[in-house]
């Protein structure tokens, strides 16, 4: 008999549920495959909005977590995490100039923008199906590697944000969220292919992201620099809710960076440097301190000035997924019973004002007050936060061997 003390990511019936989710999302997303190629954005009732463009990250979204379908066995899968692969190997590749164009149509539309966030999904998306055995995702995986090591990866050994379709002009920009996940991707790259490189790339952004960084701005994550980077605290002030590029310290991020760490200091394991775990703890223990039920309602707000006041009080379902995904990560790290306690109070939350009881998908948005809204979220375009949610707590995290032993320096 399974005691009170057992955490509930060990728990069977609490992984039964976990599977069940898994199954009903990716039944819900199903109808993503646009018919002239790529992923269509989903409705809130899962049917494709035709009338909205074709994202090339949304469509590497969904073939990651289709590819992570077929890993976990789920039917369906594979065809799925094909179609998407065609979309990018297809009509949002640009095949005159090299690269991920950002989106085409509706129509004639084309956004021409070269974006290194964007590249970072392809190279997700392709990692994943090459672990996944699809067809053509090696081919894919290696071209947009050299597109990121050639046209992104900057003297600096971080990434750079985005050029014009020609490759003609660079944009001074300098972002850490692109950075993010071109550490995930990598980290999912060296999973695939063993070339450990890409593991380098990882451990480099990250030292300089958490340990040079973050470390010396109270664990909270500098998003913005310019071409020199040097930091830009400013930096959309007039606009605070920006999907991508929001004024202060994003709380996910923070979270999202503590799960990285952890991954990425277990793929190390014993190459690992000291500083990564108490990193990764600080990260989550500001995050939550600044971002959970400050203003007196369940949730993560979606930022905070650099002293932790909370500046855009809404709600992001991907907030709380990082925070589940993070929680459940530095459990299984430490064994500390305080993160398998916010590991089940933030899913009490989920279920309570997220998760949809008929088919497990997530809302995207929500309001202080914890009502729908879709001011910067509308519909449900894909599933990747919150597959990540049901999927990532089952899975152990696992040092990589001996022989693939990282070259940069610690």
């Amino acid at each position: 008999m399974t005691t009170g003390h057992t955490p509930w990511r060990e728990r069977p019936d609490h992984v039964s549920w976990l599977v069940d989710q898994t199954a009903r999302q990716l039944a819900f997303g199903r109808a993503f495959p646009h018919p002239d190629g790529g992923a269509a954005w989903l409705r809130s009732d899962g049917t494709p909005d035709l009338t909205r463009p074709v994202h090339t990250w949304v469509t590497a979204r969904m073939a990651h977590v289709y590819s992570l379908g077929s890993l976990a066995g789920v039917p369906g899968c594979d065809s799925l995490a094909d179609s998407a692969l065609a979309g990018l190997a297809g009509r949002l590749r640009d095949a005159e100039h090299g690269g991920w164009l950002a989106s085409v149509g509706p129509g004639d539309t084309v956004d021409a923008t070269k974006s290194a966030y964007t590249h970072a999904f392809v190279l997700l998306a392709a990692s994943t199906a090459t672990s996944a055995g699809r067809p053509g995702a090696r081919e894919l995986l290696d071209e947009v590697s050299e597109v990121l090591d050639s046209r992104f990866r900057t003297d600096a050994g971080l990434y750079a944000e985005r050029w014009d379709r020609a490759w003609t002009v660079l944009d001074g920009y300098r972002g850490v969220n692109a950075n993010m996940h071109a550490v995930e991707a990598s980290l999912a790259a060296a999973d695939a292919t063993g070339d450990r490189r890409h593991l380098d790339r990882a451990l480099l952004v990250t030292t300089r992201v958490v340990h040079d960084w973050s470390s010396s701005n109270q664990w909270r994550v500098p998003e913005h620099f310019d071409p020199a980077w040097q930091p830009l605290p400013e930096h959309h002030r007039d606009r605070p809710d920006h999907p991508f590029e929001p004024f202060g310290a994003t709380v996910g991020h923070g979270l999202e960076w503590s799960r990285l760490v952890v991954t990425l200091r277990a793929t190390l394991g014993s190459y690992a440097p000291e500083w990564m775990l108490p990193a990764a703890e600080a990260l989550f223990d500001r995050a939550v301190t600044d971002g959970w039920a400050v203003d007196g309602r369940d949730g993560f707000v979606y930022t905070t000035d650099w002293s932790g006041v909370p500046v855009v009080r809404m709600r992001m379902h991907w907030v709380l997924a990082e925070a589940i995904c993070a929680a459940a990560a530095l459990h299984q790290a430490t064994g500390h019973p305080s993160y398998d306690e916010h590991y089940r109070a933030w899913w009490d939350h989920a279920v309570t004002h997220w998760v949809d009881p008929v088919n497990g998908s997530w809302a995207h948005q929500l309001t202080p007050d914890l009502a729908p809204s879709d001011t910067v979220w509308p519909g449900r375009p894909d599933l990747y936060h919150s597959l990540h949610a049901v999927l990532l707590p089952r899975r152990a995290l696992r040092p990589l061997p001996d022989s693939f032993a990282p070259t940069a320096p610690k």
